[in-house]
């Protein structure tokens, strides 16, 4: 007998929430984390969620709206699975429905924006502003230029598309909450869509200045894609067809700073943290989780593991996992008792097998994620002097990916990137290093640690 399909009335839910908050990111994890924290707030009932897809169209979107934007949580312990339908999505849209995307902002109960979009997608350039040299970014300078409700495609330019339709509207104060995973993500997002912005109208920019309150916040929640084995755990467990199921680990944390003009939910009443500084989350996350990840991503698929609970298992992957840990926590300037309670929490978490954290997904985007997750202990490090092994060998690893062992490369600079690693060794480490700092190309002791490392990755790869 088949399952009936997931929907409010299957699952007897009560109807979709009002819509007060739009989402830019359609995804996991922004279905296991702000979607979460909002569903288990008290006011849930007071406060949907309309999410988009980054920038293209997906399945994803007509199987949600099949199933009125409900679907399954499955919390992957590792000793068992736990369900839970969740119901703050009240609706789901394509990238390209821009008209959709523009009502929203022109309503006046629209409170926030959140958004999960990865680095890549604020296309910064090298000094950290919008590349405004991206074909994509003047195309869509272009068609604002032309007519502010044109179709855009970039993040940055759908934003200011949706603040200046709320401009136009005069419909208020709203909140912008980048939820990616990168340092000083307000800022971030704050800068390249007022740098857009001034290419297009200084009043515009002017307004987003004044009306536009932007959040910096810290996330962490470890959430692999879903497999249809998943799909089919799901139906035998709750009894329900649902075609979209999020599988994430127990552990979630989201630390929030700044205001919200408009309201928001009560994401505290649900485990949310506000405070005046999100940076010493936001460094402890991204030296100790994320450098672990992207060490584990690069080195562990050279030694021919699939996962991160396969390579930490491994004693040398371990091994150089503490040796990383070693090297950042003293820069962190946290308690040692606090930060060895947080790496010990780490290591459980990465030896669930149960999750099956693929190891490929984790290696994308490394020309993004290397500089703020690596490369501000490898400078204090050097600062002091020392030319630490345990800081450099995840730079080797990249190298040693980019050059085609491990993992296959996904990068947004992947054209660029890929071939800085072409040729021989010695030359290779000195364009790639230099392209992430060029203080760290022009650095002979640490090109010279590089090299050797690389060598060594070379000798297991084969």
């Amino acid at each position: 007998m088949s399952a009936p399909r997931l929907s409010r009335t299957t699952a007897r839910r009560p109807a979709a929430a009002p819509v007060r908050v739009v989402h830019l990111g359609l995804g996991n994890f922004f279905r296991a984390h702000p979607c979460w924290y909002t569903g288990h707030a008290p006011d849930a009932a007071q406060w949907g969620i309309a999410a988009f897809t980054g920038t293209r169209s997906h399945p994803l979107v007509d199987e949600l709206n099949e199933q009125d934007g409900l679907y399954t949580l499955v919390s992957r312990a590792g000793d068992a699975d736990r369900f839970e339908v969740l119901g703050s999505l009240s609706r789901a849209h394509a990238a390209a429905d821009h008209e959709a995307w523009l009502r929203y902002f022109e309503a006046p109960e629209l409170s926030a924006v959140t958004i999960t979009v990865t680095e890549a997608g604020y296309l910064r350039g090298a000094d950290s502003r919008l590349d405004v040299g991206r074909p994509e970014v003047q195309a869509d300078i272009r068609a604002l230029r032309g007519d502010l409700t044109a179709p855009v495609r970039t993040a940055p330019a759908r934003l200011v598309a949706g603040i200046a339709a709320r401009r136009r509207a005069g419909a208020g104060p709203l909140a912008l909450v980048p939820c990616d995973n990168t340092p000083g993500n307000g800022a971030l997002a704050q800068r390249v869509t007022h740098d857009l912005a001034e290419f297009i109208d200084a009043g515009l920019a002017r307004w987003l200045t004044d009306s536009v309150a932007v959040v910096t916040t810290m996330v962490d929640r470890i959430t692999p894609r879903a497999t249809p084995a998943d799909v089919r755990t799901v139906r035998a467990a709750t009894g329900f067809d649902d075609r979209c199921p999020v599988v994430s680990e127990p552990f979630h944390e989201w630390v929030l700073s700044g205001t919200f003009p408009a309201g928001r939910p009560r994401w505290e009443d649900a485990g949310a943290t506000f405070t005046d500084d999100v940076t010493p989350y936001e460094r402890r996350k991204l030296w100790l989780l994320n450098g672990a990840h992207s060490l584990l991503a690069y080195a562990g698929s050279i030694r021919g593991h699939r996962t991160v609970a396969g390579a930490v298992a491994d004693e040398t992957c371990r091994s150089w996992l503490e040796e990383w840990w070693a090297v950042a926590s003293p820069h962190l300037g946290q308690p040692a008792a606090d930060l060895a309670a947080y790496r010990a929490a780490l290591a459980e978490r990465f030896t669930n097998g149960r999750m099956h954290d693929r190891l490929d997904r984790i290696a994308a985007d490394g020309s993004q994620k290397l500089p703020i997750r690596i490369l501000p202990v490898l400078r204090a490090e050097r600062a002091a002097g020392r030319v630490p092994a345990g800081a450099t060998r995840v730079l080797a690893a990249w190298v040693c990916h980019l050059r085609g062992l491990g993992a296959p490369v996904s990068d947004a600079r992947a054209d660029e990137v890929v071939g800085l690693a072409a040729g021989p060794l010695g030359a290779a480490v000195r364009r790639v290093l230099s392209r992430l700092d060029p203080a760290l190309g022009a650095d002979a002791g640490v090109v010279t640690i590089v090299v050797d490392q690389c060598g060594q990755f070379v000798r297991q790869g084969r």
